[in-house]
């Protein structure tokens, strides 16, 4: 591993050829490079040197040579050996999902951490680093811990001196003491680290020579060394505690008194042990399996090596330590295993052997979580996933050594040093590495769900399966050892997730989030049948179509609130030919519509098209936006007017990520511009006229191709000028009010007053919609109910009132007189009889024909003068004005050749009304039925 390798580094670092390039200093000319362009490392480690010999030491530390009679002794032979089943049945499955991932195409240097950030994004990878990295921290104070108590097991005389001690116990032991002696050996471990990783690899293949000499010592002893008195540490003539034990050798009594547990107080830590407790001090002799794994990017074949290197370190270490447990609970009584964790030096052959395998495991496992937890450090520094907060981290030596990382690393150690006692941290250690196991197992999990083409691993031996019970095992174990530590670290990676999520800048590594939603989405909507359709489910879901989004900003926002959680596409039309240009000049403009979705903070989806008319467009937004039975049922178009439009978008200028941390770091800033169209009023003379895409006539085409496609219109006008959050605020107490007015009666047809058609109880629905969204709750609706003379307007209103108490509709009903408007209707509709009579009498069939056909649309029967009086009566019922207004929008002429006089009378309906939607319903949407 080169000094720069951003990853965890394996607690035994290893090299046999012990090059510079391989473990050594690698010069890194600037913290910013990124790791792909950095010159790859030459592979050339085997599966035995690369990944067995790695893993093998990592798991072979303070369990193996001062924690296996405190297991056994404690918990028995049969308890022992279930802790060794769940432990390596949580970690095999562990394993199986780090083969599968490492195996998913070519791996380059970086490790568990590089695979994991890579394949998941940033947010696994950077939780993952994060807890990986207070790991390796716990396990460095860990294995001091461990090595200082060997130390003053050996050494140590008690703090009274009462104590049964030789010549060689010189030691003074107390809490303060034993912080010191940690102090000084993790100091030593800084100094190494600081020199650099090459010092401490080249030794890597010397000390598993001893540790492997020293296990087989161990063995060798069982048979040899025949029954002897082992003394106590602590032991002194006036204490009422044995001061000796014994080692029988094999014998079937001995046996017998081991195979079940005995849970007793620790004399080291005074506490009392129970399964939880040793299963949390025996669980760290399995850590370390990601070993392997982290060598990737020196291995000569890592998708080879690292499942058939790992596996096998794993099946080698779970052999032994069962092996280890049959032999002590054959040959030590009970006592001498609960009361002396460091016996195995004292019926060995030659007793300073295991201590010296005691010092070198622990102290390289000691020095290979420091580096390993400064690696970690540097790499999240130098993708930045937290931006400015791990900077100082990133800097380097000439060499390419983290120091500064180290060094923050070093201080973190020495603090979680205080602790004092091996058992006290070996609970904290365990919760973190299974924690990180089951994020492991969940990643593995994520890409297996999410069915994406490129995850296909050559690891084929795993499943969902185990991945799901390798994330129940860990999660079950973490509570059982510890619910207050395993619910405060499950926060706290939550809290990192959430973090990355909103904080952290954006990547270009992939993010498996995008993956499961699609994988999800399309599974769901595959299953929404649109058969199934029922009016009690409906709900909004709006085409909006914008010609130029700088002065449709208003109205964009405003449709946001309509749409209830329905789907909210946002369409645009380009004039072109495609077979004339020699790229598709949509692609360019995408980016600048999701910026705007951003930017407006609204939920929509953004759908361009290229076609040689604006109707044309329309029609093929209408007939592929959506998929399934998620499809738009309204179209919303502005009103075709001469109304000057306003700019109401501004370029803003963004930082690269505006959630991140150093967002306000002028260094960061990037300016993005909006890469849209002048308006109309920003332009001058000729070219302003030529501005309009479409005629007047073209737009109500447009409306009819809605309409025949059995979709609803909403024609949008004097939106241009809508500020939704000063709108809004006319419903904070103290201000005029915020209202919103419904006028559901066909104003251009006065001759068929009814009011529950279905175009009428649609604009009642889209209302009672607007009203339903959180920022227009405190709005009131007000309701219009045009009668005339004769009616009893009681009556009326008392009826059209259970009308909307039936319909579950709240509003404020006002009955408005409106006879000396009627009136003017009434004379153009006597004189068109007279026309039509005329006509017919006279013999003009086609002329008769041609007003009979004319009729149902009502164009040739309204005058100025009548819509006028009721644009005026809708002005003069507007106090305090309302918000927004919903009118009624008949359906167009059938004759086209009405079309501009429909639009005219149109324009004349609703001029200078603010803020108005003319609506067109075309399908039942209420429904009184459960």
């Amino acid at each position: 591993m080169s000094e720069k390798t951003p990853l965890l580094h394996y607690r035994l670092s290893s090299n046999t050829a012990g090059s510079d390039r391989a473990v050594g200093v690698t010069v890194e000319t600037s913290p910013s490079v990124s790791r792909e362009a950095v010159e790859k490392p030459s592979k050339k480690l085997s599966t035995f040197f690369g990944v067995i010999m790695p893993t093998v030491l990592s798991m072979f530390s303070v369990v193996l040579f001062l924690r296996i009679g405190f297991v056994v002794g404690h918990a028995g032979l049969y308890q022992s050996m279930l802790m060794f089943f769940i432990a390596y049945l949580i970690i095999t499955m562990t394993v199986l999902s780090i083969c599968a991932v490492s195996t998913n195409g070519a791996l380059d240097a970086g490790g568990a951490y590089y695979m994991i950030s890579r394949a998941l994004g940033p947010e696994f990878g950077g939780s993952i680093g994060i807890m990986f990295f207070f790991a390796n921290i716990c396990g460095c104070a860990l294995y001091v811990l461990g090595l200082v108590e060997a130390v003053t097991v050996t050494f140590g005389v008690s703090e009274d001196a009462t104590g049964l001690t030789y010549s060689y116990h010189v030691l003074p032991v107390g809490y303060w003491w034993c912080l010191l002696y940690g102090s000084g050996i993790l100091l030593l471990c800084l100094v190494v680290c600081l020199v650099g990783a090459h010092i401490y690899a080249r030794a890597t293949f010397l000390i598993f020579l001893i540790v492997m000499t020293v296990l087989s010592s161990i063995f060798v002893s069982f048979f040899i060394v025949g029954p002897r008195t082992v003394v106590l540490p602590g032991a002194c003539a006036n204490s009422t505690l044995p001061a000796r034990a014994n080692y029988t050798g094999f014998k079937m009594e001995t046996l017998l008194g081991n195979l079940w547990a005995n849970y007793e107080v620790d004399y080291t830590t005074g506490s009392m042990m129970t399964f939880a407790t040793v299963f949390a001090v025996m669980f760290n002799g399995c850590t370390g399996i990601m070993a392997g794994s982290n060598m990737s990017g020196d291995l000569k074949n890592p998708s080879y090596s690292i499942p058939r290197g790992t596996l096998t370190a794993v099946v080698f270490t779970f052999i032994t330590y069962n092996l280890l447990a049959w032999f002590v609970s054959c040959t030590c009584d009970r006592l001498l295993l609960q009361r002396n964790y460091s016996f195995l030096s004292d019926i060995n052959i030659w007793g300073p052997l295991v201590t010296v395998g005691i010092y070198s495991s622990t102290l390289s496992a000691a020095m290979s979580n420091l580096i390993g937890a400064s690696r970690i450090l540097f790499a999240l520094s130098r993708d930045k996933l937290f931006s400015g907060v791990f900077a100082p981290a990133s800097r380097t030596s000439e060499g390419g050594n983290p120091w500064v990382s180290v060094l923050i690393s070093w201080s973190l150690v020495q603090v979680v040093l205080l602790s004092g006692k091996l058992n006290t941290i070996a609970s904290i250690v365990t919760i973190f590495f299974l924690l990180v196991y089951a994020a492991v197992d969940l990643a593995c999990l994520a890409l297996e769900w999410a069915s994406a083409p490129n995850f296909r691993p050559t690891f084929q031996y795993f499943t969902w399966y185990t991945c799901a019970l390798g994330i129940l095992g860990c999660l079950v174990m973490m509570f059982l050892i510890s619910a207050i530590y395993a619910s405060v670290s499950i926060a706290f990676m939550l809290v990192l997730l959430l973090l990355i999520h909103y904080l952290g800048p954006s990547s270009s590594w992939g993010y498996i989030s995008q993956a499961l939603i699609f994988h999800q989405v399309r599974k769901y909507l595959l299953m929404l049948d649109v058969r199934k359709d029922h009016v009690k489910f409906w709900r909004p879901q709006v085409l909006l179509m914008v010609a130029n989004p700088r002065s449709s900003t208003g109205l964009i926002t405003f449709v946001n609130d309509v749409k209830k959680s329905g789907l909210y596409v946002l369409g645009h039309v380009q004039l072109g030919e495609l077979e004339v240009l020699p790229a598709d000049p949509l692609q360019s403009c995408y980016d600048s519509w999701l910026s705007l979705v951003d930017h407006l903070n609204i939920k929509a989806f953004v759908s361009l098209t290229l076609a040689d008319s604006v109707r044309h467009g329309i029609q093929h937004l209408l007939f592929i936006s959506g998929l399934g039975g998620m499809r738009p049922n309204i179209l919303v178009l502005g009103f075709y007017d001469d109304c000057s439009p306003k700019n109401n978008l501004q370029d803003c200028v963004f930082p690269i990520s505006t959630l991140s941390l150093d967002r306000f770091s002028p260094a960061k800033a990037q300016k993005r511009i909006f890469h849209f169209p002048a308006v109309r009023s920003d332009k001058v003379g000729s070219e302003a006229a030529r501005a309009k895409d479409l005629s007047n006539e073209e737009y109500v085409y447009v409306i009819a191709d809605a309409v025949k496609m059995q979709k609803s219109v909403a024609l949008a006008r004097y939106f241009c000028s809508f500020s939704r959050s000063e709108v809004l605020a006319k419903g904070k107490p103290g201000q005029s009010g915020l209202f919103v007015d419904v006028w559901p009666l066909n104003l251009l047809r006065p001759d068929n007053a009814g009011y529950v058609d279905t175009c009428s109880l649609f604009l009642l629905q889209l209302a009672c919609v607007l009203h339903m969204s959180h920022a227009w709750h405190q709005a009131r609706l007000r309701l219009f109910l045009c009668v005339e003379t004769g009616c009893c307007l009681e009556e009326a209103k008392e009826k059209l009132q259970r009308m909307l108490k039936d319909l579950r509709f709240t509003a404020d009903v006002y009955t408005v007189p409106w006879d000396h408007v009627v009136v003017l209707h009434g004379q153009r509709q006597e004189m068109a009889g007279k026309c039509r009579f005329k006509a017919q009498t006279e013999g003009h069939k086609d002329r008769a024909i041609e007003c009979v056909q004319n009729f149902p649309s009502n164009t040739t029967l309204l005058s100025d003068e009548y819509l006028c009086a009721v644009n005026l009566l809708i002005r003069e019922h507007g106090d305090p004005p309302p918000a927004v207004r919903f009118l009624y929008l008949p359906r167009p002429p059938a004759d086209t050749r009405r079309y501009a006089s429909y639009l005219h009378q149109l324009d004349l309906l609703s001029r200078d009304l603010g803020p108005t939607l003319l609506i067109h319903g075309v399908t039942p949407v209420i429904t009184t039925a459960l």
